[in-house]
């Protein structure tokens, strides 16, 4: 037996099963392909992702800055303590402060300790200092990384 024969054989067989008639006046109906669908985002979102979405959703005004000092700040202070905040809990070194600098002189310095693992979630204890003109403002406390990634403050000090 030849190798076309043992390939056209199975072949044949399946295009002809899909061209049976059943009768004179009845139409024979091809088989049909039914493909899944393409999924244009991963069901897992990537580590990437993950970061970029904690990063937006911390916010200083959840606890993490003095309350005067957040009554005298700009949205671009705002935005430059979050990002900071954000970066010192989830990649910085204890004791190593992050600066920040906003608008109109503003400036901050975000200062972290070590981790700690505590309900089986990961926390890390923050001193985040703000000066506003001659004004400064230090608020201190424990924030804990949730399971969705965002930081949250448990327990915070003046």
């Amino acid at each position: 037996m030849n190798r076309f024969a043992i390939f056209a054989a199975p072949l044949l067989a399946l295009t002809l099963a899909g061209c049976s008639s059943t009768g004179t006046n009845q139409v024979a109906q091809a088989p049909v392909v039914i493909t899944a669908p393409v999924m244009a985002t991963p069901l897992v979102a990537s580590p990437a992702q993950t970061t970029q979405q904690a990063l937006a959703t911390t916010n200083v005004a959840n606890g993490f800055i003095d309350s005067g000092a957040l009554a005298l700040m700009t949205a671009t202070d705002s935005a430059e303590a979050n990002s900071a905040q954000f970066y010192a809990l989830q990649f910085g070194r204890p004791g190593a402060p992050r600066a920040w600098t906003g608008s109109k002189g503003t400036t901050g310095s975000v200062a972290v300790g070590p981790y700690v693992r505590v309900n089986n979630l990961d926390c890390r204890d923050f001193t985040h200092t703000v000066k506003v003109g001659a004004q400064e403002f230090v608020k201190k406390g424990t924030a804990c990384r949730e399971q969705n990634g965002n930081w949250a403050v448990e327990k915070s000090a003046a």
